[in-house]
């Protein structure tokens, strides 16, 4: 109560004091900021058509939506550029897609205040539907670099087949087009090539390295969809691609290819989530671990597996292929301990190939909705997937397969960095870097943003996929790019680059 007392009274002398003060002050001059004309120094944009997968489409929160494209990168550059620019519009705000009335991609993701949670609304896009007219944007989620060169990719029939990109179908000129072959259609004067290389590691790591790499295999046509493209394969088709799209004058920008196990889809999920009580514990110790573990050190491997804690941060097991199975002999050594034959078979059958995460291991986000439930692979108390039940290598990347996914990305980097040095005509922008340094906190305005899930700012809601404000970053970092390249003056020019402030990170659930 004294502090509100005194607070009165020196209210109270202030108005008293006021009555003796002048108060018409001179006003306070407004700062005036100089106008800086752009300057676009003789680059052509009259036909500007952008090419390269979902981050060229404006793919967000695991869905492509309207708001989502009016977003895309290449819009937002489309409205510094001063140029129409139109591309394959969806439906609605819902995301998602139909095949002949049938579901085959969900809706978008929203937060629902704790975290991602799919809209609860069905898509309206059928895949059938033609769009019509002119297009310049010819982003394809999902698309490889040697899909964007295959005749086919887009034709309806090949999507239930999985033979055809349902994005590609409802916007290719006829059923044996090439995304490369409908942009040139166009008569590009300026073009970007951007993401290109991503979706050809991007499906291995998704897959938690279930996929093959295929280096030293040239024929992209045996490969599977989580499959790591041979960077020789990548080399053919990055060249051409940048051939024909200069070949007529065109000027444009190429992008590097991030190291994609930096997004927060690979890093949200700790490798030391499990909670267990002494009880659990001690009892998980005893009947199933902890006999494994000596048997494991007598053969030669006692880091395998370690005991169970009662503590919040137990180390997540794993199933890792890399390993040598032991299977056999952890059985054998069960069974002459006096463990009845199916109970040690089934031991190891689970901990032959069995070892506890490390820092270095990575987990698709997904893992977080299966960790600590129950399988029906096997009995209690063998059934804790990820305690006493084994990760499938699906839910895994390791060091190994990480170092795939880093070989290859490095390859493709040489060869988009090669080609853009040695082209005139190509500019190019280091989105690896810019990555790497959102890792830490890449700052854009007023804003410090990260690759953390839902609080970064910068990595949508699945993870993978830029934010609005992502998007409107990359615009930004591709006309520095330009700049440096072509002599324009997009980044000192009043209004040459988009402001972060008026760009969502997010998008409302009521939004349809």
């Amino acid at each position: 109560m004294k502090n509100y007392k005194y607070i009165g009274l020196f209210l109270a002398s202030l108005a008293i004091i006021s009555c003796d003060v002048n108060n018409d002050l001179d006003d306070i001059p407004a700062v005036v900021v100089p106008e800086v004309e752009l300057n676009t120094n003789g680059l052509n944009f009259s036909k500007y058509v952008a090419i390269g997968a979902s981050f060229t489409a404006g793919f967000t929160d695991n869905a492509l939506f309207i708001a989502a494209q009016q977003n895309s990168f290449p819009n937002i550059l489309a409205s510094k550029f001063g140029t129409d620019f139109n591309q394959p519009m969806m439906n609605d705000n819902i995301g998602g897609l139909l095949f002949a009335g049938n579901v085959i991609q969900g809706p978008r993701l929203f937060f629902n205040g704790s975290g991602p949670a799919t809209l609860a609304a069905t898509p309206t896009t059928e895949v059938t539907t033609k769009v019509t007219g002119a297009l310049h944007n010819f982003g394809i989620p999902g698309a490889k670099s040697f899909h964007l060169v295959a005749p086919g990719y887009g034709n309806p029939a090949g999507v239930p087949l999985g033979l055809a990109n349902p994005y590609f179908a409802r916007m290719s000129s006829s059923a044996n087009a090439t995304v490369l072959g409908d942009a040139i259609a166009q008569a590009p004067t300026f073009f970007t090539l951007s993401e290109i290389g991503g979706n050809d590691v991007l499906g291995y790591a998704l897959s938690g390295g279930s996929g093959v790499d295929q280096t030293g295999n040239l024929n992209p046509a045996t490969y599977g969809g989580s499959d790591i493209t041979d960077p020789n394969v990548f080399a053919q088709v990055f060249s051409s691609m940048v051939t024909t799209l200069t070949s007529g004058g065109a000027k444009g920008v190429v992008a590097t290819v991030p190291y994609i196990t930096n997004l927060a889809h690979f890093t949200s999920v700790p490798y030391n989530p499990v909670p267990l009580d002494a009880a659990t514990a001690t009892q998980l110790n005893t009947q199933l671990l902890g006999p494994v573990i000596q048997i494991l050190t007598a053969l030669g491997q006692p880091n395998r597996i370690t005991l169970l804690q009662a503590a919040s941060n137990n180390k997540l097991l794993i199933r890792d292929e890399d390993l040598v199975n032991f299977s056999a002999q952890i059985s054998g050594a069960l069974q002459q301990a006096g463990v009845p034959a199916p109970q040690a078979q089934l031991m190891g059958n689970l901990y032959g190939q069995a070892r506890h995460a490390t820092p270095s291991d990575l987990f698709v986000l997904p893992v977080s909705s299966v960790i600590g439930t129950s399988t029906n692979e096997a009995p209690a108390p063998f059934n804790t997937i990820g305690v006493t039940y084994p990760l499938a290598d699906s839910w895994v990347i390791t060091p190994q397969e990480q170092a795939a996914i880093k070989t290859a990305t490095d390859a493709y980097n040489t060869t988009i960095t090669a080609i853009a040095n040695s082209n005139p005509n190509v500019a190019l922008v280091d989105f690896k870097a810019v990555l790497e340094e959102a890792s830490t906190g890449i700052k854009f305005d007023g804003y410090t943003m990260t690759t953390k899930l839902v609080v970064g700012g910068l990595i949508s809601l699945d993870g993978v996929h830029l934010t609005a404000r992502g998007y409107a970053l990359m615009a930004n970092k591709i006309l520095a790019a330009m700049d440096a390249k072509f002599g324009t003056n997009f980044t000192t020019a009043t209004n040459g680059l988009a402001k972060a402030g008026d760009y969502p990170t997010n998008y409302s659930p009521a939004l349809r």
